[in-house]
């Protein structure tokens, strides 16, 4: 296992995370994601702390809060030592039919993180973050809010989760000129069918050090293996009843047909090679991979170790690169006679 440290800070996380989506009974729209029980977690668990992950993600909205307590339990079964891993959930999702059993506000925050420690049952969540854009809260009572539950000590450090660039830059800006805790790390959709992260996000998180977390980095099951343009909607995947996330399938094929003789020239599967592409990316701090069985669960962990050539990393930036874009392509053409008086004042200050 590889491991890094979480954005800006101390902690050391591995860079494969056990997401716990698939925990549970499966309730709602997780009827298609989740059933996992509990002897299915904990082997599911065991099997990455064995590989070397420490990293475990969930949420209060999986199969309504069943997936947090799966996981806690997982952890007692195990009898492992709360130090023993790094453990992340989110909260924001509707969790009652109250009109303050969702959102970002203070009264939600508080209330969600109270539910969460003892699904979890836990005294304290390493990385809380906030699972979705709340478009009536103000941030500034999101981060106040978020401040004093790491004060309290039942938070170690705050992320968020499918924000806006502009919002997230400006969270940050509050929580510098207020001292309040910020976020470290964002949680988002990055995979080689869906790079639109890379417009404004990811050059944020790398201005601000900021940590990225990838979620759905197979785009829904898309880039498995299971799917190719002859084959559009297989029985077996959860992707042929759950649309999700959002992709533009003509560029997704293109990618499949670049993806497949890759991972047969290296023997494997092509979420594999789906899977250390993000991880050769610089900006990525842990893929968040999860499974119901065992044998998929070790497929993916095997991605740690692949190491895909400069030629094969390449034919995969070609084919995924996103379309130009304003002001994108202006900022690249404005920009370009910068770089050489820079090289040259880099030349003359190392001589």
């Amino acid at each position: 296992m590889q491991y890094t440290t979480l954005g800006n800070t101390g902690l050391i996380v591995s860079r494969l995370c056990l997401g716990t989506m698939t925990f549970g009974d499966g309730a709602g729209i997780y009827k298609h994601i989740g059933g996992a029980g509990q002897q299915e977690a904990d082997q599911l668990v065991k099997a990455a702390l064995d590989s070397g992950v420490n990293f475990f993600d969930s949420a209060d909205v999986y199969s309504g809060g069943a997936s947090e307590q799966v996981l806690g339990q997982a952890f007692r079964n195990l009898g492992l030592a709360r130090s023993d891993y790094v453990l992340a959930t989110k909260g924001y999702m509707r969790m009652g039919p109250g009109r303050n059993d969702v959102g970002a506000s203070r009264g939600h925050i508080m209330n969600a993180v109270e539910a969460s420690l003892k699904r979890l049952r836990t005294d304290h969540i390493d990385l809380y973050q906030i699972h979705a854009n709340d478009p009536l809260t103000p941030v500034e009572e999101t981060l106040r809010a978020l401040d004093d539950l790491v004060h309290q000590g039942k938070v170690r450090y705050v992320g968020v989760s499918n924000w806006q660039a502009w919002k997230i830059a400006r969270s940050l800006g509050v929580s510098e000129h207020r001292n309040l805790s910020r976020f470290e790390t964002v949680q988002a959709y990055y995979s080689l069918a869906g790079r639109d992260v890379e417009r404004e996000i990811v050059p944020m998180l790398e201005a601000e050090k900021m940590g990225m977390l990838v979620w759905s980095p197979l785009a829904g099951g898309l880039l498995s293996g299971k799917f190719s343009r002859d084959k559009q909607k297989p029985g077996d995947s959860r992707r042929s009843e759950f649309d999700f996330p959002l992709v533009d399938r003509e560029r997704a094929w293109n990618v499949i047909d670049v993806l497949l003789p890759i991972a047969e020239a290296h023997g494997c599967s092509p979420a594999r090679v789906a899977l250390a592409w993000l991880l050769s990316r610089p900006v990525v701090t842990s893929v968040i991979v999860g499974a119901k069985r065992i044998e998929q669960l070790q497929d993916n962990l095997g991605a740690i170790d692949l190491q895909l050539s400069a030629d094969e990393l390449k034919q995969l930036d070609d084919v995924s690169s996103l379309p130009p874009e304003y002001p994108g392509w202006m900022l690249e053409t404005q920009g370009a006679d910068r770089l050489g008086p820079i090289d040259l004042w880099s030349k003359v200050s190392a001589s």
